[in-house]
């Protein structure tokens, strides 16, 4: 069971995409810090109906999107 499931739940319900989430966001939902294993589960995220784009590590962001649309 992954530990990033609570934040793919969070993603999955959003409305509005691409979502672009903070780091600290992202960290309050999970309730712990991003590491690099967030590198390896994020294909995950396709069985919960979007990807992640851009990751930003100069701005500290995330960007997520639905599944089979074009990125803005």
């Amino acid at each position: 069971m992954s530990k990033y499931i609570p934040l793919w739940e969070y993603v999955k319900i959003g409305e509005n995409f691409p979502l672009e989430l903070t780091f600290g966001e992202i960290e309050g939902v999970l309730g712990f810090p991003l590491d690099h294993s967030f590198l390896n589960a994020k294909k995950e995220t396709a069985e919960y109906g979007f990807t992640v784009g851009k990751i930003s590590m100069k701005k500290r962001t995330v960007v997520f999107e639905k599944k089979g649309e074009a990125p803005l």
